[in-house]
Formats: structure tokens, C-alpha cells, sequence
């Protein structure tokens, strides 16, 4: 990759690659060294938006949740959104009702691997797969239930669109959270949705605010306020706490961009958003793509033939055997690894994604949500958490997605390959072996990427002082710029001949008068004097 390539070059090359045209509900996600993730700008240099050495590493993700995704135009664009909100689903970030899971598992079934076959599918074979973070022996038995009698005959593409429009009604279709702490210091997830602002605190949608109601959003330093004008000119600032300074400007920044993509009627009527005071620049930011009542308008104008999709089988969990499932032939090459990642020195030869290969949590999240063992599993797949409607929450699904060093990746695809299972121990080792471990319990199950490199300590805290030196000359500039004018100011009412009704007005109230007399004039002739005490110090030298 050229030094000078923009966010957009990479992206276009990779949208080529996947043959996709509605490209503009999607984005690229990378984390930092410090663990923070950010979203790829397309206006921006790759490499100057790098604080790692390269390799780099990075996601592709769904970064606009479309309004309706049934109604996309593509094939391709609603299969790659089916795999976002399936990888949503299993990192509990998708709350539902069990019965509402249960459908949504069983359409995902089918999808991947068809009609119920008694011969290729024993019985318990719906427990084989992780579709949640944590679920039930009912809730499995409930899933191959509706599998086998209710979605016999429907084609992958058909359960696709009816996953879609069922995860499209439920309230947190497309969130993605950020972990914060509101005024009380209770922990909360924010998120942006095509349909507004929401709040969730446990498994509760506590604020829920349409994109036109909201006026404004900044930040100063961990602080993030949202502005909203209700109905009756009510006025309301919901103010939050994130983590870091740069988590906050992060959340500054997804809501900037995701509130022009929704409200906005054009892309010409966005503007640059700062999120300084009076006297200081502080941060600017512009969302440069184009808005959704424009993608969809240029969506339906796509003329060609459909692109073929070649989808792959649904892969178990890591601790259940394998079943087979035929070949896995896919236009989006797939491995067992947790993420999509990009590999841009290899000139982005693979593109990888399973929803399905993180572990499952042990009790030692909390035994309240430890299940019965069951016979024939190994002691560390015996702790299967529950899912039930009372605890599903974000908070509860802290499951990371790190991308593994090549030689990692390649000790573990070799051992899968020759048949060994990847035990949930072997799984945290490996995890504490990356630099992106640590991600899980500051961001809820975010999707995460890996930016190895050394020095981004040192580069990080260089680039923090900085900017205090910066905010501290910006304070004397703007200081000795308000007493210079000041200055000019009383000069020109001492000094000058000026008769406006401005300046005659001022010189004729006594506080002026009494400020000339007493100390200006006598200050005068006292620096008057100074001068020419100078001055003839200087001839008779």
C-alpha cells in the first residue's frame, strides 16, 4: 500500500474484491494500540491514521445498519449484513425473547445448512452450534423444532430475508454499543440506530430519542453531551461518561456521522461539526459520505446481473465435533477464526468471517448462569450459560474478537485440521496472547481488530503533551490578543478626534472622565517622560 493511499482507495479495492456495489452501509474498523477502536476515513491516509507498525489489521464491518434491510437491492449486500446481524445475535448485542431467538436461530439453520435431514442431522444436533452467548437445552430443542416443521422447502436467500425482517423489529437492531457511565455512575451502553439515540442499562432500553429530535452532540475530555428539543420546546442535556478522552471523541464521532447519514435529506447539506468553546479549537470532524435517501436512490438504479454467492456452512462451536456440511465454497472466503480481517501487505488475499468460533463462557462470568452438565462433552463445554429473557443483556456478553498473529492463526487451523478441539482454556491462552485481549470488557462483545506494533505507548503520550502545550499557547494568544484590543480601544477614546455618538457617549460619563484625569493623564506624562529620558540617554551616548 502507497504511503499517500487514502481510506477510500483501500475501500473501493476491497468492495471490488467482494463484488459490492451498495457499499456505503459498510465501513472499515481497526483498533489502536491503546485499545480503542476507530472507523477507517476515507479522506484520510491509511498509514498517518496507523499508530501500529504494519501489518496492520483491520475488520470489515457493517457500519450503517440499513433502515430496511429487506428492501436492499443485492443479494450480496443482504448476505453480508445477515452475517453482521448473526455475529450481533451471538455477541448479545441483539436483545430478544426467547421465542424471538428461537426463530431467529432456527431461519440462520436453515440457511446453512437446509432442510432438516435425519440422516445427515441426529438428534441434539441443533446443541453442535453457539448461536447465542449463552442459551438453554429447551431453547435448543425449541430451535430444531421450528427448523424441522416450519422452514422445510425455504431456500438460503428466503431465511436470510425473514431473518432480516424479523431482527429489523426488535428494539436494538442495530446497535452498537459503547460502554459509558452516566451521572450517577451507573454503567450504561450507548448506541446509534438508524432510527435514533438509544440508552440501555442491563437488558432495558432506558432512552430511546428520533434522530430529528436531536440538536447537537459534543465532548470535552471523558464528557459527552447529548442535546434534545422534545415536543413543547422541551429542552433536555443528557450527559455521559466514557472510559477515555478518545473513547469519547470516538462516540462524538459515530454520532456526528451516523445522525448526518440518517436525518439528512443530501450530502451537500453536511457541515463540519466542532466540538470547541469561544476560545478553543478543539475537535473538528466531517462526515464525507453520502446519505441513506441518496444510497438508496442510487441503489435502485443497479442494473446488472446478480453476482453469484457461494455460501459457506454454519461452523460449531469449537468444543462440539464437527458436521459436515459439504463443501465451504463462499464469494466471502471463510475460516474458523473469529473475525474478517484484511491483510494489506498480502494485497488483501483474505477475507475471513465466522460468527461462530468464539468459545463459549464459562461460570466464571457468574454461576447464577451455569447450566446442568451434559454427557458426552468435555468438563470445560459442561459450563453453558443460559439464555433467558431477564438477563440477555450487552453486559452480560463480553466476548472479544481478536485477530490472531499469522503463526497463531496457523497452529490453530493446523490443529482443527487434523481434528483436535480447541478447548476454552487453550482459547483464553491464546487470547491473552494478543495485544487485543483486554478489549472484551471495555467495549460489551464490540467487534475488534488487532494493530500490532511497538512504541504506540511512547507515540501516545508524546501526542498528549502535545496537545496540552498547544491548548496552553492557544490560552496566551488568545489572552494577549484581548488585551491588544482593549488597548486599542482606550487609545482611540484618549487619543483620537473620533466625534461618533459611540465614543462622545462614553467620554461623557464621569467613571471616564474621573479615568482620564486621575490616572491616564498622569500615566502619560510619567511613560512621556521615560521616553525622552531614553532618548537623551541614547544621544549622549
Amino acid at each position: 500500500l502507497q504511503r499517500d493511499a487514502k481510506g477510500q482507495y483501500l475501500f473501493d479495492l476491497l468492495c471490488h474484491h467482494l463484488n459490492l456495489l451498495e457499499k456505503d452501509y459498510f465501513g472499515i474498523r481497526f483498533v489502536d494500540p491503546d485499545k480503542q477502536r476507530h472507523w477507517l476515513e476515507f479522506t484520510k491516509s491509511v498509514v498517518k491514521q496507523m499508530r501500529a507498525q504494519p501489518p496492520f489489521t483491520m475488520c470489515f464491518r457493517v457500519k450503517f445498519y440499513p433502515t430496511d434491510p429487506a428492501a436492499l437491492k443485492e443479494e450480496i449486500t443482504r448476505y453480508l449484513v445477515f452475517l453482521q446481524i448473526k455475529r450481533d445475535l451471538y455477541h448479545g448485542r441483539l436483545l430478544c425473547k426467547t421465542s424471538d431467538a428461537a426463530l431467529l436461530a432456527a431461519y440462520i439453520l436453515q440457511a446453512e445448512i437446509g432442510d432438516y435431514d435425519p440422516g445427515k442431522h441426529p438428534e441434539g444436533y441443533s446443541s453442535k452450534f453457539q448461536f447465542f452467548p449463552k442459551h438453554s437445552e429447551k431453547l435448543e430443542r425449541k430451535i430444531a423444532e421450528i427448523h424441522k416443521s416450519e422452514l422445510s422447502g425455504q431456500t438460503p436467500a428466503t431465511s436470510e430475508l425473514n431473518f432480516l425482517r424479523k431482527a429489523q423489529t426488535l428494539e436494538t437492531y442495530g446497535v452498537d454499543p459503547h460502554p459509558c457511565k452516566d451521572v450517577s455512575g451507573n454503567a450504561a451502553f450507548l448506541a446509534f440506530t438508524p432510527f435514533g439515540f438509544v440508552v440501555l442499562q442491563g437488558n432495558k432500553r432506558v432512552h430511546f430519542i428520533k434522530w430529528n429530535e436531536v440538536t447537537k452532540m459534543k465532548f470535552e475530555g471523558k464528557t459527552f453531551y447529548l442535546y434534545v428539543s422534545q415536543k413543547e420546546e422541551k429542552k433536555i442535556v443528557l450527559t455521559y461518561f466514557a472510559p477515555t478522552p478518545e473513547a469519547c471523541k470516538h462516540l462524538w464521532k459515530c454520532g456526528i456521522e451516523n445522525q448526518a447519514f440518517y436525518k439528512l435529506e443530501k450530502s451537500s447539506q453536511v457541515r463540519t461539526v466542532s466540538s470547541s468553546n469561544l476560545f478553543f479549537k478543539g475537535s473538528r470532524f466531517r462526515y464525507s459520505g453520502r446519505v441513506a435517501k441518496e444510497v438508496m436512490e442510487s441503489s435502485a438504479k443497479i442494473k446488472r446481473e446478480p453476482p453469484e454467492i457461494h455460501r459457506a456452512g454454519l461452523v460449531p462451536s469449537r468444543s462440539c465435533p464437527s458436521i459436515t456440511h459439504g463443501p465451504r465454497l463462499s464469494s466471502v472466503p471463510r475460516t474458523r477464526r473469529r473475525a474478517v480481517h484484511i491483510s494489506i501487505m498480502e494485497g488483501l488475499e483474505s477475507l475471513r468471517d465466522s460468527a461462530h468460533s468464539t468459545p463459549v463462557r464459562s461460570a466464571s462470568h457468574g454461576d447464577a448462569f451455569a447450566a446442568p452438565g451434559r454427557s458426552g462433552r468435555s468438563e470445560s463445554s459442561e459450563r453453558v450459560a443460559v439464555i433467558a429473557d431477564e438477563n440477555y443483556s450487552p453486559a452480560d456478553s463480553v466476548l472479544p474478537t481478536p485477530v490472531a498473529e499469522h503463526s497463531l492463526e496457523l497452529m490453530l487451523l493446523s490443529r482443527q485440521a487434523n481434528g483436535a478441539p480447541c478447548s476454552i482454556e487453550e482459547e483464553k491462552e491464546s487470547e491473552a496472547g494478543t495485544p487485543a485481549a483486554g478489549e472484551a470488557e471495555e467495549a460489551g462483545g464490540e467487534l475488534r481488530a488487532l494493530c500490532p506494533g511497538a512504541g504506540g505507548l511512547g507515540a501516545a503520550q508524546a501526542e498528549q503533551v502535545n496537545k496540552f502545550v498547544l491548548s496552553v499557547l492557544r490560552l496566551l494568544l488568545v489572552t494577549v490578543g484581548l488585551l491588544f484590543v482593549l488597548l486599542l480601544l482606550l487609545l482611540i477614546l484618549t487619543e483620537s478626534d473620533l466625534d461618533t455618538a459611540f465614543f462622545r457617549d462614553i467620554r461623557q460619563t464621569p467613571e471616564f472622565e474621573q479615568f482620564h484625569y486621575q490616572y491616564f493623564c498622569p500615566l502619560r506624562r510619567w511613560f512621556a517622560c521615560k521616553v525622552r529620558a531614553v532618548v537623551s540617554l541614547l544621544i549622549d551616548t
